[in-house]
């Protein structure tokens, strides 16, 4: 499995991320050669050079707008109308770039000549940035105007960005713990926090440290590039890796002012997750229960439901009742065995569960649709299992046995 994985000790940017993509071999004129159908080239000019950061060397990208002597150095993308007043960057409030709103972008994506999946990914990442500022601001969607999404060098690190994913076409994007720094900025509105609301908005449900360096190290536009494309967010990777690239930042920090990518391989033989195992001994309930609790159970997460016959103290018969669970459903599993059984105490202990990959596909046989579980090792498929209870109900249905039902899924198999 082709595996793309984003190293963000230092954050994320959206040139720092076209930096990294071409250091890692995306192949720059085509990347020029697919920008240039977005029509506009008389408003940018794009810089690639090498550069190096604490003696690490990689790509820069710098995206400068035509007609303006403001050079975007993009840690400085902020939101709607925002002037950025820092030591090494200003905007004029009243250049044309600033005014582009979402529906805008949408229109020059959409009108391009861009393949249906750039167009897509692109628009994919904006919605993302979009969505954020029209909830820091309170506005509808399309009524937001805000530099970040507007500017010309948002549109083609955005775009960029989508053109280079497309480009290396791997089977899996995944990250790292994302760092955002620290600090506060001055922006058109005052003194406000990093990692700013909009970036904060976009890395909701996604793990972050911060507090690395005292600047923004991760903006808006990264934050989106990542939302929009990593499956995974963990710090431990098991990876074979054949190339790295480095996407060199704008700023002189105490740390390489950089990001890192891998393009490696995943060798997926199981998937493993942490679960837990929550255990009650019961010696005192009646036996008619214990279907209605199993139901409850499932309804409310429980993965796996089991009864162990055991004899407990003083040779007394009892059941040990066991229930794997995610720690997301451990509440409501504990609430059932409190109020639905005579538990008084249970046993808690974390446990890997290890599985293959799973494929969850609907079969056409001559009796009708049936759902398969499809179990995949090391890539190829190993074993897969039609769902008993479509088989069940569509014996039912055809008056015939149902070994005829499982016997007519074993058949299209045998074809493919």
């Amino acid at each position: 499995m082709k595996v793309l994985y984003y190293d963000c000790f230092c954050g994320i940017s959206g040139d720092m991320n076209l930096g990294a993509l071409l250091d890692l071999g995306v192949d720059e004129d085509y990347l020029r050669r697919e920008l240039s159908k977005l029509s506009l080239n008389s408003e940018y000019e794009l810089q690639v050079k090498k550069d190096n950061k604490k003696g690490i060397s990689g790509t820069q990208v710098n995206v400068v707008l035509k007609n303006t002597t403001h050079l975007h150095k993009h840690h400085h993308h902020h939101h709607e109308n925002d002037e950025v007043q820092n030591d090494d960057d200003t905007f004029n409030g009243s250049n044309h770039h600033a005014h582009r709103d979402f529906k805008d972008i949408e229109s020059i994506i959409t009108n391009s000549s861009l393949s249906d999946k750039v167009k897509k990914l692109s628009l994919a990442i904006f919605q993302k940035v979009a969505e954020a500022e029209a909830k820091v601001h309170e506005k509808p969607l399309y009524e937001v105007h805000f530099h970040e999404v507007g500017a010309v060098d948002s549109i083609i690190d955005i775009v960029g960005a989508a053109v280079c994913l497309d480009y290396l076409n791997v089977d899996k994007i995944m990250a790292s713990t994302v760092q955002v720094g620290g600090g506060f900025v001055k922006c058109a509105h005052g003194i406000i926090p990093v990692p700013a609301p909009a970036t904060v908005e976009i890395l909701r449900n996604i793990p972050i440290k911060s507090g690395l360096v005292q600047f923004e190290t991760t903006t808006p536009t990264g934050a989106a590039i990542l939302a929009a494309n990593a499956e995974a967010f963990m710090d431990k990777v098991d990876l074979s890796i054949e190339k790295i690239g480095y996407g060199i930042g704008h700023r002189d920090l105490e740390i390489p002012n950089v990001l890192r990518v891998y393009l490696g391989n995943e060798e997926k033989i199981e998937e493993v997750e942490e679960q837990n195992i929550i255990e009650t001994n019961l010696d005192d309930m009646n036996p008619e229960l214990y279907e209605y609790v199993e139901e409850k159970l499932f309804a409310s997460g429980a993965l796996d439901v089991y009864k162990t016959p055991i004899v407990m103290k003083k040779g007394r018969p009892a059941v040990k009742l066991s229930i794997l669970t995610n720690l997301k459903n451990e509440k409501s599993i504990l609430d059932v065995i409190f109020k639905e059984t005579t538990s008084i105490g249970v046993r808690k202990y974390k446990v890997n569960k290890i599985m293959l990959h799973r494929e969850i596909v609907q079969v056409d046989t001559k009796y009708g649709r049936i759902t398969v579980k499809k179990s995949y090792y090391n890539g190829e498929l190993v074993k897969y299992k039609a769902e008993y209870e479509d088989c069940k109900r569509i014996a039912l249905q055809n008056n015939v046995a149902i070994l005829d039902v499982y016997k007519e899924v074993n058949k299209v198999f045998e074809l493919k």
